[in-house]
């Protein structure tokens, strides 16, 4: 049996890649119209059967509506789930810039740790952001 710590990190990997392909593909339609398997194989540089096979399982669950040779589209629950991650990567950004961290480090960084950040944290972050660093006595 494994500690609820390692559990929350095993949950965060498994839904971190439709996160991240949600966001892109919404990313593309919003920058381009349309978002193609071959955005996301230049996005993610990684090959056609890789993007394939995630798109199959993201259409398995209900987050993007395709057909071969066709644009890919998010559902609404894909759309959701997209402005949710987007949301908790550009908290997660703009906290590391307020520590010091350079944009292009803290665009890098964020990458992983919105993945993987307690709603907790998040708030914190957020707070901090909205109202500056608490006062300490």
């Amino acid at each position: 049996m494994s500690s609820p710590r390692h559990q929350r990190t095993r949950l965060d990997h498994a839904s971190e890649v439709a996160e991240d392909y949600v966001e892109a593909i919404a990313d593309a339609i919003d920058h381009a119209g349309v978002c193609r398997a071959v955005d996301l194989v230049r996005h993610f540089e990684v090959t056609h059967a890789t993007v394939n096979n995630t798109i199959s399982r993201l259409q398995r669950d209900g987050l993007v509506q395709t057909e071969p040779y066709q644009p890919i589209e998010l559902t609404a629950a894909g759309r959701r789930l997209a402005v949710k991650s987007r949301q908790r990567h550009e908290i997660v950004k703009s906290f590391l810039q307020k520590l010091g961290v350079s944009e292009q480090i803290a665009t890098i960084d964020s990458e992983g740790i919105e993945h993987h950040v307690s709603k907790q944290t998040l708030a914190a972050m957020k707070k901090i952001l909205l109202n500056g660093w608490p006062k300490h006595d």
